[in-house]
């Protein structure tokens, strides 16, 4: 049972966050634009699970992450912006596939993306992979390492060496069936792999592709009876409902200016992480993802120059 008012015991490992999936190129348009009528795009360092990393290292804990990019020049880039920030880069495989690619319209709601996928899906699990996840505090994936093989054997590998090492292994259900394996119903597979977590943390649109329309707190006990130990839904412009599965909380947004909401979800989750690893309570650490989220909400693109936590804690008066 995830306390709200208590931290969250870690043993100590050389690793604070694994994060597992994919690494690509983020191709964001200059203006406002649902249609995709602009003419330029500008290209940003992307993927959930690298934005993350990216994101924690800023923030002040140790990350890693464990991805697949191609022998292309896009490839080249993506590693390279992570040594500069002096990541570990370890577990990043380099194959004979394109570097994945998402065209974004930048929103101020939630934005429309096309995929374009190659090697993100490709990851093997490596000796590298299997010593990062025994030396890690928390593992972190979404469902786009889950969705294609080869990388979902790789995922399932991962979470099973997590649970033996007493890692916490925590998912974001981002459902899209637009980058799910041809002819497979990847909503039952996502149900499943529920019940193998601790934490999720779905959208209003992710438990509405999943479950249907339903209440919030209908929403939540779905989660919970597939078996998380703690959920975390996110209402965009209204902040949050979070449940253990004994007590529910609300959480309103502290975000005064939204500029771009690409990586909100990432920002989010960064906070948090950052929070549980350095000994805040979970509320706490809830209150400091929004307010990490609040703050990447006024700059263009996924990943932006966060401020150390304990900066963000004394902007948003946490």
């Amino acid at each position: 049972m995830f306390e709200f008012k208590e931290g969250i015991k870690f043993t100590d490992k050389k690793h604070d966050l694994l994060t597992v999936g994919e690494l690509l190129i983020d191709m964001i348009s200059e203006g406002y634009d649902n249609n995709f009528e602009s003419n330029d795009y500008h290209k940003f360092f992307g993927g959930s699970p690298a934005n993350i990393a990216m994101n924690v290292k800023r923030l002040g804990i140790n990350p890693l992450i464990a991805s697949a990019v191609g022998e292309d020049g896009m490839g080249s880039f993506l590693i390279s912006h992570l040594n500069n920030e002096n990541i570990n880069t370890n577990c990043i495989q380099q194959v004979d596939r394109s570097t994945s690619m998402v065209l974004v319209t930048k929103s101020r709601n939630t934005p429309l993306p096309i995929f374009y996928r190659g090697a993100d899906y490709y990851l093997d699990y490596s000796s590298e992979i299997d010593e990062a996840v025994k030396n890690s505090k928390v593992v972190h994936f979404s469902c786009w390492p889950i969705s294609m093989r080869p990388a979902r054997y790789t995922l399932e590998r991962v979470i099973a060496e997590a649970k033996k090492n007493n890692c916490l292994v925590c998912f974001d259900p981002n459902y899209h069936p637009m980058i799910w394996q041809k002819g497979e119903d990847g909503v039952e597979y996502i149900k499943y792999i529920i019940g193998k977590v601790d934490i999720v943390k779905p959208s209003v649109d992710d438990a509405e592709r999943l479950f249907g329309k339903d209440t919030h707190e209908n929403q939540l006990e779905k989660f919970l009876k597939l078996g998380a130990g703690l959920v975390v839904m996110t209402l965009g412009s209204e902040g949050a409902i979070v449940s253990n599965g004994k007590e529910t909380v609300r959480f309103s947004t502290m975000a005064k200016e939204v500029v771009d909401t690409t990586g909100a979800g990432d920002a989010f989750w960064s906070g948090f992480y950052t929070a549980i690893i350095k000994g805040y309570t979970i509320v706490e650490a809830l209150k400091l993802g929004f307010a990490v989220c609040a703050y990447k909400l006024q700059y263009v693109g996924a990943v932006v120059e966060l401020p150390k936590l304990e900066v963000i804690k004394d902007i948003y008066s946490i």
